[in-house]
This record gives C-alpha cells, structure tokens and sequence, in this order.
C-alpha cells in the first residue's frame, strides 16, 4: 500500500473548511494583547495563552531587538557545542533563583523540553508514570523513553488512588518517574500535588510537574504550581516554556544541579538541536523581570478569569471550575462546537474549538483563556457574545 494514501483519503478537515466552520490555522495580521486582526477585521482574543499579555510589551519587544543587534538572529549550533551565549546562562540562573531549584537547563521549545527531560532521564528497566490526560508532550516523551525500553504506564485522571494502585505494581528496585501536568491544558484544574508527592515519594519515585500553564499563573508572585501548594522544596524537578508567560520560545526544567548536570550530557532533544535564540532569550529575560516586578499582573489575571467563571455560570452555562486562566465552557457534541465557534466569531471573538480526539467524545468545549491585559470592556463583550449565541442555538435560555 502506498504510504501517502491515507494521506489523500483523509478529507475530514477539507469537509469542514467548506461548511465554513474551520476553526484552526486562522493567521493573525496583527497581535495587539486582548484584540488582534484576523482577515482584515478586529477580534476579541479569548482563546490566547498569553497569560499576561506581555508579548506587545515594550520592554519585552525592545529586549527582543537588542539581542538581534548584538547576537544576531541565530546561535547556529547547539547549547553542547557553539550554541550556548551568555544570555542562556543569565536567565538560567536567573529562573532557578525565581522558582526556588538548584539549576536549570534551557531547551528550545516546551515540547522538547518534555521530550528531552523524561527520554534523556528514564531508560532500560525504568518506568514512566502517566496522568491519562496529561499533555501529548509528556506522552509522547514517555513514548520516546519506551522506545529506549523503559515502561510506560498511566493512571487515572488526578485519581491519587489509581497513581497509588499503579505505583504499587511496580518492582521496588526499578526508577521510577511520576509526570503530571501542574495546571491541565485542556480543563485547567491543578494537580493535586501535596497527595501525588507523599504517594510517588513513599513508593521511591521521583516527580516532574510540567507547569506549562501554571508558571504565572498561579503560586506565589507566579511561581507555579509548586510554590502554590507550598511544596517547592518537596517537588523534585519542574519544567516549563517560554511560549506562554514568558512571552517567548523555549522550554526549560529546573531540579537538583546533579540532575541538571546529567540531562546536559545525556539529553540527545538538547546535543542535538540547535540553542534557543538570543531574541527568545532575550524576550524570556524581560518578561520574568516583569513578572518579578510587577506580581499584580497575576493578581488581574486571576481576578479577570474568575469574573468569567462567574459570568458563564451565571448565564446558565457548563464550565468545567478552576483557579486558572483556563476557562472551558462544555457545548458538547462537534458539529455543535463547531457551529458555536463559527457563530462566536462571527460576532467578533475568538476562542478555541477543542473537539475529539483531543478531549472525550461528548466533551467538545469552547476553550477560553484570558490575560491580564483583558479589560472589563473586553471581557463584558465576550460574555454578551456567548449569551447571544448560546441562546440562538438552545445552550442556555
């Protein structure tokens, strides 16, 4: 069978694109924080994970610009070789200080991270433990530590039994490393860390939080999930990007310096790729300044998705509760979500159609992030949008 017959077979996406319902790869003309331009009209952006708004940031943008003027565009090799500048060891160690561990290493996006972390770490006869709805990152970098021979098991949704049951049919003498998402990217609910730390650490396992989505959101000043529950000196390693908060692109993890040391001679996702570049570098470094400066920011973020969960509730709709940024509002069935989106933007704001496979088949959501630089005017017309919509379509009355 030729290979790319799947290929030609697959018209699913061709389909929906001609029922005008789309929702994926819309470009973006110009990112103004809560509004952009999206084929030539102004949107409301409901659905970005730019959690503090810094990406049009002025000190963010100039940071960005000074590095090219001085680095160039590019560090052309890798951290292992002629990749590494200096601005890759200022924020290093600049982030290991904010977060509270002994070292951390940088890697080039967030995915990689995950990849490069939990593949350069677990090997032959260790064990990868897996929250089932964790992100297809940490999936997939078990999937990648299986193909070097180590297990792969998972346990049930922030179920602290089910991680205790798996834990427990696991041989005592093998490695073993426990990989949660800290705030879940789909719904937004946090880990509930306290209870996974005492279970993996009475069974001997180590734990690696990915606080994608926390970092800036939640913890103290933003610190993270970690730093929210109070367990930062409890919780073994945490990774992160730079693609969110940080106004960047990049990933890093940060642990114990031994640990640190080991991935960077055993990490073929970091030996292997090119460094991250000096304006992404530069950019992170301004954003945490910022963020450090300014912990208000994260304050009105909170208070700006709060205020959404309270408004969708009220209107009668079904959201899925957190303390994040993450606000999914559940409209159930594709074609449904589908249509909603489409009607939604229609009228002006964007959010994000999340379908199957990517959540359960009868849980498709209109997935809604905010930012601090969400303004009451912004986020009143979101809420009068979805109320119009959800009543032309029977959601809510």
């Amino acid at each position: 069978m030729d290979l790319f017959q799947k290929c030609v077979e697959f018209t699913k996406a061709d389909e929906v694109k001609a029922a005008g319902l789309y929702p994926y790869f819309r470009a973006i003309e110009e990112n103004e924080g809560p509004v952009v331009s999206i084929e030539g009209r102004k949107v409301i952006m409901a659905g970005s994970n730019n959690y503090l708004g810094l990406t049009a940031h002025p000190k963010v943008r100039q940071a960005a610009i000074d590095a090219i003027n001085r680095y160039g565009t590019g560090c052309s090799g890798s951290r292992y070789l002629t990749g590494t500048i200096d601005l890759h060891n200022e924020l290093e160690a600049k982030l290991a200080k904010f977060l509270g561990y002994e070292s951390i290493l940088l890697f080039s996006t967030g995915y990689q991270t995950a990849l490069g972390a939990i593949s350069g770490l677990v090997s032959k006869g260790d064990y990868v433990v897996s929250d089932k709805e964790n992100h297809a990152c940490i999936i997939n970098g078990a999937m990648l530590a299986k193909g070097g021979f180590a297990e792969f098991v998972r346990y049930k949704h922030n179920d602290m039994a089910d991680l205790e049951k798996t834990l427990q049919r696991i041989p005592d003498n093998a490695g073993k490393l426990v990989v949660t998402d800290g705030v879940f990217s789909v719904s937004g609910e946090l880990v509930h860390l306290p209870e996974l730390l005492e279970i993996s650490h009475k069974y001997g396992a180590r734990v690696l939080v990915d606080d994608a989505h926390a970092t800036g959101v939640v913890g103290v000043g933003g610190r993270g999930t970690a730093s929210h529950f109070g367990v930062v000196d409890k919780t073994d390693m945490t990774m992160g990007t730079f693609s969110k908060t940080f106004a960047s692109l990049g990933g890093f993890i940060g642990g114990p310096e031994r640990v640190i040391n080991f991935l960077k001679h055993h990490s073929p996702a970091l030996i292997f790729s090119a460094s991250p570049t000096p304006a992404s570098c530069a950019a992170a470094l301004a954003a945490l300044e910022i963020l450090e400066e300014q912990p208000e920011l994260v304050t009105k973020l909170v208070a700006n998705a709060d205020k959404m969960r309270k408004g969708f509730t009220d209107l009668g709709f079904t959201i899925i509760d957190s303390r994040t940024g993450i606000v999914p509002v559940i409209v159930g069935d594709v074609e449904k979500a589908l249509l909603f989106w489409r009607k939604l933007y229609d009228k002006g704001v964007f959010v994000n159609a999340f379908i199957p496979p990517g959540v359960p088949p009868t849980m498709s959501m209109m997935r809604t992030s905010y930012m601090a630089s969400h303004e009451d005017e912004h986020l009143d017309r979101i809420l009068e949008v979805f109320a119009e919509v959800g009543k032309e379509l029977g959601f809510i009355d």
